[in-house]
């Protein structure tokens, strides 16, 4: 721990690259903080962290407190957005004595909870670990002695701000830039996967004359797809909460849309407006013409090009990269075929009736099928069967006379998407011995492997005690399982769960909506998995 901590380590955490006045006045109570994990009792924390970590921790704690001090709302905005979920400003931790926009040792715990528990994920820390609390106790020290005289730093405030007037979608997804990779609060997190995403960018195309268009285009996916373990929430809507709802843009802001990126038929164009049909979904889609110096390139009909769009206030603009494909068969049928690229205009369907009744319906057929259960348990050299009749008994269900059901398969086919959707693609046997499926009412038929002893149901013949604890924890925690099976769990097994017996684990209990936004950040929002095809428009009048 001999290392100072220098100036370019604590501009990591800044969205500015040059030194400002304060930052000399910061970086010193930064150094002092490191000054802490010599005393025997903080120990526990260098365990888990390397030198280069323990001096990131230092500048972040600091830049929370200049956060405080310069009214920048960073930590305030999360502190909101959990007191409106949760009625409470923080997980965890006892806060009757607690001074909003002030700074509060229950923030420096959680602070340091959070910090160890996102920049390493090799071991989860319990939030009520003594050392978090020791820790919290020296660092308030420094803070309360330098809260007086601590001067704000003038240079941030400017990067947040949104103009009640914006009208430009890229000066929005520059905040939301900020946000994400260069805001102190997330830079453990999605700065961090940034970093390490461009570096194996780099590694895979560092020979590629297109290298700066991997990069690009990896950002722009980025921007609107990662979300944060705090809370789970995306990068607009960390941008809609720091500017408030009482910002004219506020619900713009929430309402940008999720990005498409993939494979277009060019259709024409007029004086405002570049008509496009995505060629996976044959979904429509007018281009506002302002955001696309290339138009001029665009002259016969039908030209396929690749393109990343995004709607901002009711409008579709280019975001990320462009170029113009030759005409190819293959690929358009390949297109048509695909189920990813058919899922990138999915979120367009997700609140429209026909979606939400065909889940519905799929799921009063799954309770029949499988004897009133959401959940059924088998070898997964069974998977394919139990899928098949599972298909066959949701159609028969439908009341499809022949002709309908031939009907249903031409319509089918006459959108190009020719491939059976009963049969699974892989031989999870394999690798997997036993499977868990389970119907989620929110996206549909989902498959878990090896976790069965998560579940000491009756229709369980695989659920082992031995193996039970590991079971849940894999549940509640993977990304690849769903915040709803974590909930069926939950729900329906907890009082007979060794896991949940343990006073340590029954304590997460009351914050586990919370933990589970933390553990799932990009599976905690479950979509269906349902993509509606249509020819409708997606224009100047999408809502």
């Amino acid at each position: 721990m001999k290392k100072k901590i220098y100036i370019k380590d604590w501009l990591e955490l800044k969205p500015y690259e040059s030194h400002k006045p304060t930052d000399s006045y910061y970086l010193k109570m930064a150094n002092e903080i490191k000054s802490i994990f010599r005393n025997p009792d903080i120990l526990a924390l260098s365990l888990y962290l390397d030198e280069s970590e323990i001096n990131m921790l230092c500048c972040f704690l600091v830049s929370y407190f200049e956060d405080v001090i310069s009214g920048t709302d960073i930590f305030n905005t999360f502190r909101k957005e959990h007191k409106a979920l949760y009625q409470k400003p923080l997980p965890f931790y006892v806060t009757k004595t607690y001074y909003d926009n002030e700074i509060n040792k229950a923030d420096v715990t959680f602070l340091s909870w959070y910090f160890l528990n996102t920049v390493q994920q090799r071991d989860f820390a319990l939030p009520h670990h003594k050392v978090f609390p020791a820790f919290a106790e020296k660092v308030m020290k420094v803070f309360d002695r330098e809260y007086e005289y601590a001067p704000e730093n003038e240079a941030l405030k400017p990067y947040y701000k949104i103009d009640e007037n914006e009208t430009d979608y890229y000066k929005i997804r520059g905040i939301v830039e900020t946000i994400l990779l260069g805001t102190y609060l997330f830079y453990p997190d999605t700065a961090l996967d940034m970093i390490s995403e461009e570096e194996e960018i780099f590694e895979k195309h560092k020979k590629n004359k297109n290298l700066l268009s991997f990069f690009q285009e990896n950002r722009d996916i980025f921007y609107f797809k990662t979300r944060t373990r705090l809370l789970g929430l995306s990068g607009t809507e960390w941008v809609a909460g720091l500017a408030g709802k009482q910002h004219p843009l506020y619900s713009d802001i929430l309402s940008i849309s999720q990005r498409i990126s993939g494979f277009f038929l060019y259709k024409g164009q007029n004086e405002k407006t570049i008509h496009l049909e995505h060629i996976a979904s044959g979904k429509k889609f007018a281009l506002t013409k302002a955001s696309f110096d290339q138009h001029a390139d665009l002259n016969e009909i039908d030209t396929i090009l690749f393109i990343g769009i995004v709607r901002w206030q009711n409008l579709w603009w280019f975001s990320g990269i462009f170029y113009i494909q030759d005409f190819n068969a293959d690929l358009i049928l390949d297109e048509k075929n695909s189920v990813p690229s058919r899922r990138q205009v999915a979120f367009l369907d997700f609140e429209r009736k026909e979606t939400v009744d065909i889940l519905k319906k799929q799921e009063r057929a799954f309770l029949v099928f499988n004897n009133a259960s959401h959940i059924a348990f088998m070898k997964t050299d069974q998977l394919e069967n139990f899928i098949t009749g599972y298909n066959n008994f949701y159609n028969e269900s439908l009341g499809l006379t022949d002709q309908q059901i031939q009907d249903a398969h031409k319509r089918s086919k006459k959108e190009g998407f020719l491939k059976d959707q009963i049969k699974l693609d892989f031989d999870f046997s394999e690798e997997f011995e036993v499977a868990t499926v389970f119907f989620n009412p929110k996206s549909g038929i989902e498959m878990a492997f090896n976790c069965t002893s998560a579940f000491p149901a009756s229709n369980n013949p695989y659920f082992d005690p031995e193996e039970s604890d590991e079971d849940v924890y894999y549940i509640l925690t993977s990304e690849e399982t769903s915040k709803e099976l974590a909930d069926y769990c939950l729900d329906n097994f907890k009082d007979k769960l060794s896991f949940l017996k343990n006073s340590t684990n029954q304590k997460l209990l009351k914050d586990i909506d919370f933990l589970l936004r933390f553990w799932k950040r990009h599976n905690y929002h479950t979509e269906p998995q349902i993509t509606l095809t249509g020819l409708e428009e997606q224009g100047l009048n999408a809502k």
